[in-house]
């Protein structure tokens, strides 16, 4: 198979397995997680960008944030 560096995920599988295989057991500990958890991102717009911004979001409604992550879900739809 060939590798593409510009669509292949990275790091790739296997990456790091040598790494954590020299890991010791005793550091190593594995957590569920929490399908519940969120992660916010800070965002700076400034001057204009950040005038118009709150002027669309006025417009709909919305906060400035929800906005923006609008427009990062149309984004990433597949184009027509």
């Amino acid at each position: 198979m060939n590798s593409d560096p510009w669509t292949d995920p990275d790091p790739a599988p296997g990456d790091f397995d040598a790494d954590l295989a020299s890991l010791a057991p005793e550091l190593v500990t594995i957590h569920d997680g929490d399908a519940s958890s969120t992660l916010r991102i800070l965002v700076s717009v400034e001057g204009e960008d950040a005038s118009r911004l709150q002027r669309i979001a006025d417009a709909q409604g919305k906060k400035p944030g929800d906005v923006v992550a609008d427009l990062l879900r149309a984004a990433d739809r597949p184009a027509a």
